[in-house]
């Protein structure tokens, strides 16, 4: 098989699929803002920064800087913790736990119809094998890239 040619036709077909309307929606609730809110609400509601930055890959300083946003918005909350007084920990307020939800629900129904579109064997297979790729490159000690 030539990978390097398929590889092309890939990402030819990603450009694609990042350029349409319904993916951007995506991407933009799994990143910034959007995530760092569904990320605390997913979590318990109360969380550490260095849990966020670890789970973004971003660093430290860029998640100081969407919770600074998150906080002027009044969508979180950040306060010290009592068992640990160097730990600040990020809570969510019911505004930030309402635009969490929304967004969620909008990632979730762009999802949905994106899947709807490739009817319910192929959907499934999509799902299988993104999975099966995510599982793969998520041990990279295994399948170095």
């Amino acid at each position: 098989m030539d990978y390097a040619e398929l590889a092309t036709e890939w990402l030819q077909k990603m450009r694609l699929l990042k350029q349409a309307r319904p993916q951007q929606n995506i991407d933009a609730s799994l990143h910034g803002e959007a995530f760092v809110l569904q990320f605390i609400a997913h979590n318990n509601e109360t969380v550490l920064p260095s849990d966020i930055s670890r789970t973004m890959g971003v660093s430290s300083a860029m998640v100081a800087t969407a919770l600074n946003r998150l906080e002027n918005k009044g969508l979180i909350t950040r306060r010290i913790d009592q068992n640990d007084r160097r730990r600040i920990l990020v809570g969510i307020t019911n505004e930030g736990k309402n635009l969490a939800d929304s967004h969620r629900q909008l990632m979730l129904g762009t999802a949905e119809k994106m899947l709807g579109l490739l009817g319910e064997h192929d959907a499934k297979e999509y799902v299988r094998i993104t999975g099966k790729l995510a599982s793969k490159i998520s041990k990279p000690q295994e399948h170095s890239l």
